[in-house]
């Protein structure tokens, strides 16, 4: 191959990359494997994507690059022939309240158009005024007579509505929901929790918000008995808690190290108030989420959720205002173009022609994606990831480039393996057009369609970072170094647990749900101990299924209340405890790290407290946290690394120069145990901290786990937000492991996401161990290969949006693909005969 039709990175150290030189094709589609942490995204985003996006611009005028944010130069020796980079990234970022596909799409944008230019407005007195080209002529004028158009019937001159008369992000939204389409107000059944408590012990949730966990002191003050169980108070009492007036009252505060805090005037605030202040005062995202939960959504009563001022839906297009277009599917919008052409005038049909083009051209690429069932108006935040991938990926589509490197971390996330088929011709396309594609990924299918595969590996973190394979997919088959070859020739073993024959024989978890968005009078059999697999299209009712109605039903149980309207049955049978186990990262920030997520660092911190040095001079436990400003590095301020503002070049990231990366002041990091510092000890990898730690029982026990899970190449000090979703879900399940399980439901969202096939063997192994624990395991997924090797299946559909909402398919996996017709099991059934024919 020319040197010109490939990009030679040279001298790659990203991360844990190991110095590697790879060639990669231009004008391909190349797919890059390995197992997770073993630097895969580290060579495409980390050098591929920074390396494209910085060169490019750096092309642009100072001016411009100051407004944009910009990537620094990746850790590489040489990167040549590199195109201009886009990337999609593996998280897209959740949309606001304000978000609908109509908008992030940007096809709304093109409606609202449509509606002002080719619309039929209603005058003052009634007349509605047929479409003509002179509207449109209108909108275009400026100043005072923009839009300004006279009533054939009775000759009032009014203005019809422009553009932005149709935003619900502006002029156009509803007054009463200030284009939100719902309402809200405190929902009184959830400012009291278990009413068998006493206030002092927290029965009322309203105080647990920051700020207010002195207030039983005040309220006590204010005659309320805080130490008998709240359904024993008096109404009187009980009225003061909810809604007593806010008064000053001279308290005393006792603390846990048993002094006493005098407060003269301590403000008392009942419980709404309590949430009401801090809904006003609160900026914080986290805060936010949190105190919602005391809110009930109801749809606004003057919009009934369509965002838009009702004024601005007297402007039709063939009998339909903009509200009812906006709840259309994206697949209904080419046979509402064609009503809409056979409406207009002849001499508006030029105009029609150029606005509809613009909306089919933004349409195209979201049908050919699958979205075909999502409508303009559903609420961006309701999405799921994958989703929102494909909505972000058929941005970049319609724009037809052509020249540009496309890098995509894990765009399978979330997509049913019909969706995945979908997803793969337009990969093809993107390269047709004259692009070079870089896809990081697992899902087998996208890596045998690939023209190029890239094998990172052998293992993770330290034993990682290296090149091991690379060539097409025929190729890697026959290559005995490869990692994923066994998985693309189907000669890995697919079943690789025990599958229960009777998957009903220790009882069930029963639920119905009456009317939930798509679902409408679904009921479900969940088998306790046992491993299910929920599974169908995204949109087809999964997620309203198992986190709506399951997790929001155990979670009314647990706080002894009404269970949400729109269950009509719940019997848990033996099941009294819920963990849910979600793929979002660990952590806030890069402050998180593995020992300090897990009970790791607390008795770091107690260990090294106790050595002779630490003593001597007077340090405690809390010395010894770079969190606190007694441990912390003074420059950096604990983080090891500090951020230099260069005007209009990216910021630059540099260690620490006093810490040298190690986070602690120099005088903590005298103190050695077994001649390591604190610092030494975090920059451990799990297997080497095992060795370290062999007499301390605490530590070694997590370890353990830790590396039973198959996280053994983490460092105890490694960033938790950086771990790929299906690390991060294993993570959290440290706590959890090791200890009996018998009346406790674990659901996992998406648990491959960011795993190699082979790390989806450790997660069942994973599964497995909870099970033999007496949990009960329901997960939520895409991947074939966990649905094999589930005890049970229940397959949603048969498609999403209002094609979805039906249990089509429940059973044994084995037994379904003999018996069901579902897409899901036609998926499965294939992955099964490949696996029998190797």
């Amino acid at each position: 191959m020319k040197s010109n039709e490939q990009i030679e990175v040279i001298g790659g150290n990203v991360n844990n990359l190991k110095n590697i030189d790879v060639n990669i094709p231009l004008h391909k589609f190349v797919a890059i494997s390995g197992l997770s942490g073993s630097g895969k995204s580290s060579l495409a985003m980390g050098i591929l994507y920074s390396e494209g996006a910085r060169r490019y611009l750096d092309a642009l005028a100072t001016y411009t690059r100051r407004r944009i944010s910009q990537v620094g130069r990746s850790d590489v020796r040489s990167v040549k022939h590199i195109p201009s980079a886009l990337a999609l990234r593996q998280r897209p970022t959740v949309p606001g309240a304000r978000s609908t596909v109509g908008t992030m799409t940007e096809i709304f944008n093109v409606i609202r158009l449509i509606y002002s230019r080719l619309g039929s407005p209603k005058c003052p007195n009634g007349h509605q005024v047929p479409p003509t080209i002179k509207i449109a002529e209108a909108m275009d004028k400026v100043g005072d007579d923009m839009g300004v158009i006279t009533c054939p019937t009775c000759g009032v001159k009014f203005n019809a509505f422009s553009a932005e008369d149709f935003a619900f992000n502006s002029a156009g939204a509803c007054q009463q929901c200030e284009g939100l389409g719902v309402t809200k107000q405190i929902d009184p059944d959830t400012l009291i929790g278990d009413r068998t408590k006493t206030i002092r012990e927290g029965a009322v949730n309203a105080w647990h918000i920051p700020g207010r966990n002195f207030m039983p002191i005040v309220a006590e003050a204010a005659g309320v008995r805080i130490d008998v169980p709240f359904n024993e108070l008096t109404d009187e009492e009980v009225e003061t808690v909810l809604h007593g007036s806010q008064r000053k009252f001279s308290i005393n505060i006792p603390s846990k190290n048993g002094r006493v805090f005098h407060m003269d005037n301590a403000l008392y605030e009942n419980a709404f108030n309590a949430i009401e202040d801090s809904m006003q005062t609160t900026k914080s995202e986290i805060a936010l989420k949190r105190l919602n939960k005391f809110y009930k959504f109801t749809t606004c009563p003057v919009c009934h959720g369509s965002r838009i001022n009702p004024d601005r839906l007297t402007q039709l297009i063939d009998g339909k205002n903009i509200a009812e277009t906006s709840e259309l599917a994206l697949g209904d919008l080419p046979a509402f173009i064609d009503d809409l052409k056979q409406w207009l005038p002849a001499d508006m049909q030029k105009l029609a022609n150029n606005l509809s083009s613009e909306l089919l051209n933004q349409l195209q690429p979201l049908l050919d994606l699958g979205l075909d069932y999502l409508t303009m108006a559903r609420a961006g935040a309701t999405l799921s990831t994958g989703e929102l991938q494909r909505i972000q990926l058929g941005r970049t589509l319609r724009t037809q480039t052509t020249g540009v490197l496309y890098v995509l971390d894990e765009p399978s996330v979330g997509l049913h393996p019909d969706n995945v088929a979908g997803m793969i011709n337009i990969f093809k396309q993107i390269v047709a057009q004259g692009n070079s594609l870089v896809v990081v990924d697992h899902e087998t299918s996208i890596i045998d369609a690939a023209d190029w595969i890239i094998e990172i590996g052998p293992g993770s973190g330290e034993q990682g970072g290296q090149v091991i394979t690379q060539g097409t997919p025929d190729e890697i088959k026959q290559n005995p170094q490869s990692l994923i070859g066994p998985f693309l020739t189907g000669k890995e073993q697919l079943v690789t647990r025990d599958i229960a024959r009777d998957p009903f024989e220790k009882g069930s978890i029963d639920l119905t749900i009456g009317h939930r968005f798509n679902l409408n009078d679904v009921t479900a059999e969940l088998p306790i101990n046992r491993l299910t697999a929920v599974t169908g299209f995204s949109g087809a009712g999964k997620t309203t299924l198992i986190l709506d109605g399951l997790l929001k039903a155990f979670d009314s149980r647990r706080q002894k209340q009404q269970l949400p309207d729109y269950i009509t049955n719940f019997a848990p049978g033996q099941i009294k405890h819920l963990v849910s186990v979600d793929a979002a990262p660990v952590g806030k920030n890069a402050r998180s790290t593995v020992a300090t997520y897990t009970n790791i660092m607390d008795n770091l911190r107690k260990l090294f407290a106790s050595q002779p040095q630490a003593k001597e001079a007077h340090f405690t436990a809390s010395h010894f946290s770079y969190n606190n400003k007694q441990g912390a590095c003074p420059t950096c301020g604990g983080t090891g690394e500090i951020s230099l503002d260069i005007q209009y070049l990216p910021d630059m990231v540099e260690v620490c120069p006093t810490c040298h990366g190690k986070r602690f002041k120099p005088e903590v990091l005298e103190v050695k145990w077994q001649g390591m510092s604190i610092a030494d000890v975090l920059d451990l990898d799990v297997t080497e901290a095992l060795a370290v730690f062999q007499g301390n029982e605490t530590v070694t026990q997590t370890l353990t786990t830790l590396k039973e899970m198959g996280l053994e190449y983490l460092h105890l000090g490694e960033s938790t937000p950086s771990l790929s979703g299906g690390e991060a879900q294993r993570l959290k399940l440290t706590s959890h492991m090791k200890r009996s399980q018998s009346n406790t439901l674990f659901i996992f969202d998406e648990p491959s996401v960011g795993l190699h096939p082979i790390d989806v063997h450790v997660l069942l192994k994973v599964f497995d161990g909870l099970i033999k624990q007496g949990a009960t395991v329901i997960m939520i997924t895409h991947d074939l290969d966990l649905m094999a090797n589930a005890d049970y299946m229940i397959d949603m559909g048969p498609k999403g949006g209002s094609l979805g909402g039906k249990i089509v398919a429940a059973g044994k996996p084995q037994d379904l693909i003999q018996t069901s017709d579902s897409l899901t099991v036609k998926y499965l059934s294939e992955q099964f005969s490949k696996n029998q024919t190797n």
